[in-house]
């Protein structure tokens, strides 16, 4: 293979889970990936586990923290500097927002988009403002970042691919009807980053002010919700502003991963296929889709 036909990947929060099984699949089609983590130790663990699969020629870490802005350029960098130019970005890096101890109870809110029936109680769930802030970070503002950062290398690709990992229960109808945020977030033609931003603050205001419920926000995993329903309008944004990309937001399905508490229902490998096939969509492809595993599904 000569310089003009290699491929490379970048992939966030790959040092486990679906991240790290993407990396697996894309380094076995012939790409060169960087497997990114925040945490350096885990992301060097594991690089060690690629080699078994002979793969390690193809895979190379970085540690980054998509939070942060100056440690994403530094990525940025390094791409530019390795490989000098991207195809394929994914966006994988995330985080639930809510500290779970009842496993049961996380399949009954990832089923019912965040409804839980109140006789349950919510002993089992945490969720914190500084919970909710977070989440937001990384899955939203960290795949921003990201992208934002990756884009001119991105640019320089002969078919570049963004590819969110994203999840249903970001789909408009987790959040009620009447909400004013899914009244925004369903009116493409005038959606922008600034209106994103101006409905995660008006969330994280509520939030503050425990009003979630009564200004029209799901109760449970909320932060989970609104971090993915912003991803998603994100992806429709970036396809419009780059109409030559292929960009594609995926939920994988329902994984048995430690974000699940291993309560999931697809092993890793099922999972991470759904990514993998939007990364590697021939040119001219559709863009600006959200897919649930390998079916267009709705915002």
């Amino acid at each position: 293979m000569g310089e003009a036909t290699e491929r490379y990947a970048v992939v966030t929060g790959a040092n486990k889970g679906i991240g790290l099984e993407i990396v697996r699949q894309l380094a076995s089609a012939g790409i060169k990936v960087l497997l990114t983590a925040r945490n350096e130790k885990k992301g060097l663990q594991a690089l060690e586990t690629l080699k078994d699969s002979g793969l390690s020629h193809l895979v190379l870490f970085h540690q980054v923290d998509v939070a942060d802005a100056t440690n994403v350029a530094s990525l940025a960098d390094f791409v530019k500097s390795k490989f000098g130019k991207l195809d394929i970005l994914i966006n994988n890096a995330g985080i639930g927002g809510v500290v779970i101890d009842d496993t049961d109870l996380i399949t009954t809110a990832i089923m019912n988009r965040g409804a839980i029936p109140e006789d349950n109680g919510t002993k089992g769930i945490t969720h914190t403002y500084e919970l909710a802030e977070e989440c937001l970070q990384i899955n939203y503002y960290g795949a921003k970042k990201t992208t934002e950062s990756l884009m001119p290398l991105l640019q320089l690709s002969d078919s570049p691919r963004i590819v969110n990992v994203s999840s249903t229960l970001g789909q408009l109808e987790s959040l009620p009807k009447e909400s004013w945020a899914r009244g925004v977030f369903n009116d493409v033609d005038n959606l922008t980053e600034e209106i994103v931003d101006e409905i995660l603050n008006k969330f994280l205001r509520d939030f503050k002010e425990g009003s979630l419920e009564s200004k029209g926000w799901p109760k449970y995993l909320s932060a989970y919700i609104v971090s993915k329903a912003a991803m998603n309008a994100y992806t429709r944004i970036l396809s419009k502003k780059y109409p030559s990309f292929c960009i594609n937001s995926v939920c994988p399905g329902y994984v048995k991963t430690d974000m699940t508490a291993n309560t999931g229902f697809l092993t890793v490998e099922e999972g991470a296929a759904s990514p993998v096939r939007l990364a590697l969509l021939p040119i001219g492809s559709p863009s600006g889709f959200f897919y649930y595993r390998s079916d267009v599904a709705s915002f």
